[in-house]
């Protein structure tokens, strides 16, 4: 790559906007449903991050090739729905409860879950076994949990209500997500710097359908041969030694390396160290610079050097033990003092957020009654805004009409306040991080809701396990930005997702039926879920007995005024302060993100950013490096795909022949 062969045409920026959905996209849909899913569900359970992106690009490079040789083109809104199909097919279950986990495999990730908690030593220890209610998952001891198998009629009520809950959630986000869009990217014209990750990436498969060699294409190839070789290494080595010895040989530990036992006797409290995987430093390249130095100063500055000094002078970190690794020591901070700063911090987003739309409008009004109209992209697919509106209301009245039956003691107006008021009010503060930062990492509220439970008096562990309408739905104004982006009409998504929900409702059941059938849920067999499940278990017994009579109030015990109160005031002071000296606005956002995030993240993306600026840009171009990044970044994840699928179809085949012998 370097300056005088790049020639970037971005021309098809004038093209009418197209249907993206037809028999292609259907059959798709059923490749990544029955192939990929699997292949996300096993590496989702060893190293914790499933198929992904990997998944989509996977797919999309088969089709392409397959087109190709049978003189079919793609178009590249064909090539985004497929994209998109993928992420859909792959995505991580819906968690719900208070568990914080991200679940690869599809809706049924969640039951997997929800079996091992009920079975756990820490439920039995909490007293929580018992209390975990008939229509979340069997009871423990139940020849549903024994046999491990979804075909018993104890799963029948289970089921219903998860399918249920994955059609309503469908068309909240339908609603909500497309009003949120047009605020943020029709009325705030926020950037949204990531969304040109998926666009880019399925515009050179597009071109090389056609069999046109562009730099796109080129750039793709680059990132997807990175990924294979750090694949091979990173996935294949690890799910190859698992199958003949106890323990899987790791060249690289999954999925970090940890300082934060061996610095505690010098830096009490703190946490450093960094994860392993290479998708850190290519997201590094691809956000902005500024953004990047907020995460990195807020990660940096709050759990390496304010922790230990808060430690030293006062005695808000009493939880903490020397010796303690990264996973018990953020445990015991977040519980004494840094989930409090977050509430804080995010706050602060939201208002600034909400003081910018009522400036932005404002001077809207005030350019005459001629301009105030706004124009919407002819053949876009837009929809009238109180029809998207109404749609997001009666799914949510809905949502609240189910949580009454199931909880009927639980008060009904909270119900009424988590789905009308705080849903749309964390959607938009995401919508905003996702247009300024391109991500919107930490800013989710999620103790507003636990706050809420322990608070409103109720008595009893249902309301943790109950479908609260209460969602951040900020990411799906990038997903409109990005079919805007590629010229795809956003009737075919609706269909796209719908068409998709099917298929992975029934390969989530079938995949995961044999694979809890091959054995236990976590094992050794797992790592990543081994490791890292036990604290998630812990959370949650924690949150549910809060509010079970006589429960522990470790948790109300944790949320404190005086610490959220000192975050918003911090945060304030941060924006008025880089305001003050004209410095980039993104830092604010960044530090926010980052002080929600362990440094073992910041550390690769910060050293991604380095080398973007310093190095790359430098030697290509600035502007040529702003558009060769995120393509980069997606052919990488194909590459980790391609590799990834190959070790794993072999774990799969291994691990079925070794039952059928003995």
């Amino acid at each position: 790559m370097n300056k005088e062969n790049f020639n970037p045409e971005i021309d098809y920026q004038a093209e009418q906007f197209k249907s993206g959905f037809n028999l292609k996209t259907v059959i798709a849909a059923l490749f990544i449903g029955f192939i990929m899913l699997p292949g996300s569900i096993y590496l989702g359970l060893i190293t914790g991050g499933g198929m992904g992106g990997a998944a989509q690009w996977v797919t999309l490079i088969l089709f392409v090739e397959i087109a190709k040789r049978s003189f079919i083109k793609l178009s590249r809104q064909e090539t985004y729905i497929i994209y998109v199909l993928a992420a859909s097919l792959v995505a991580p279950g819906l968690v719900l409860g208070a568990a914080s986990l991200v679940l690869q495999g599809g809706a049924f990730s969640e039951k997997i879950w929800q079996q091992y908690l009920v079975q756990s030593t820490y439920a039995k220890s909490f007293g929580l076994t018992k209390l975990i209610p008939h229509w979340v998952v069997p009871p423990a001891g139940s020849e549903a949990l024994i046999k491990r198998t979804f075909l018993n009629r104890a799963w029948l009520i289970p089921i219903i209500l998860l399918i249920g809950h994955n059609i309503l959630y469908r068309l909240n986000y339908f609603g909500l997500g497309y009003v949120l869009f047009r605020v943020t990217s029709d009325t705030e014209k926020l950037k949204f710097p990531m969304a040109a990750v998926a666009a880019e990436g399925a515009t050179a498969l597009a071109e090389t359908s056609e069999k046109k060699e562009t730099w796109r294409w080129r750039t793709f190839s680059i990132g997807a041969m990175i990924g294979v070789i750090f694949g091979a290494i990173y996935i294949v080595i690890p799910t190859l030694t698992g199958l003949i010895a106890a323990k899987p040989l790791m060249l690289l530990p999954i999925p970090w390396v940890d300082f934060t036992a061996a610095i505690g006797a010098f830096l009490p409290t703190a946490m450093l160290g960094f994860f392993t995987d290479l998708t850190f430093i290519f997201t590094g390249f691809v956000l902005p610079f500024w953004v990047v130095m907020g995460i990195f100063i807020g990660a940096i500055v709050g759990k390496v050097i304010l922790s230990p000094i808060l430690h030293h002078y006062t005695n808000i970190f009493h939880t903490w033990q020397p010796g303690m690794s990264v996973i018990p020591t953020n445990v015991a901070n977040t519980m004494d003092f840094w989930i409090s700063v977050t509430i804080g911090a995010g706050i602060v987003v939201g208002l600034i957020g909400i003081w910018k739309v009522i400036m932005a409008t404002r001077s809207k009004s005030k350019k005459g009654k001629g301009e105030r109209k706004q124009t919407l992209p002819a053949g876009r697919g837009d929809v009238p805004i109180w029809l998207a509106l109404l749609i997001w209301f009666v799914s949510t009245s809905v949502y609240i009409i189910i949580c009454h039956i199931l909880v009927p003691k639980f008060p009904l107006s909270l119900f009424i306040l988590f789905g009308f008021v705080l849903t749309p009010f964390l959607s938009y503060i995401s919508a905003r991080m996702f247009g300024i930062t391109g991500v919107a990492s930490g800013v989710s509220f999620p103790m507003v809701r636990e706050g809420t439970f322990i608070l409103s008096g109720y008595k009893g562990a249902d309301i943790w396990f109950a479908p609260v309408p209460y969602f951040n739905h900020g990411v799906r104004t990038q997903q409109f930005k990005q079919l805007e982006l590629t010229k795809t009409r956003f009737t075919s998504w609706y269909k796209a997702e719908f068409m998709a929900l099917a298929v992975m409702l029934f390969c989530s059941f079938l995949f995961w039926q044999i694979i809890w059938r091959m054995g236990p849920i976590p094992s050794s067999t797992y790592p990543y879920i081994q490791k890292l499940w036990p604290m998630s278990a812990t959370f949650q017994c924690l949150w549910a007995t809060s509010t079970v009579k006589g429960g522990a109030a470790w948790m109300l015990e944790a949320l404190k005024l005086k610490y959220i109160i000192g975050g918003s005031i911090s945060g304030f002071a941060l924006y008025a302060l880089l305001l003050l000296t004209h410095s980039p606005i993104a830092i604010f956002y960044g530090v926010i993100g980052g002080i929600a995030i362990f440094p073992h993240q910041a550390i690769p993306m910060f050293l991604g950013a380095l080398l973007g600026r310093f190095f790359f840009a430098k030697r290509i171009g600035k502007e040529n490096w702003k558009k060769y990044s995120p393509i980069l970044l997606a052919g990488y994840a194909c590459g980790m795909g391609l590799i990834g699928m190959f070790s794993i179809a072999i774990a799969l085949i291994a691990k079925t022949v070794f039952q059928l012998v003995f």
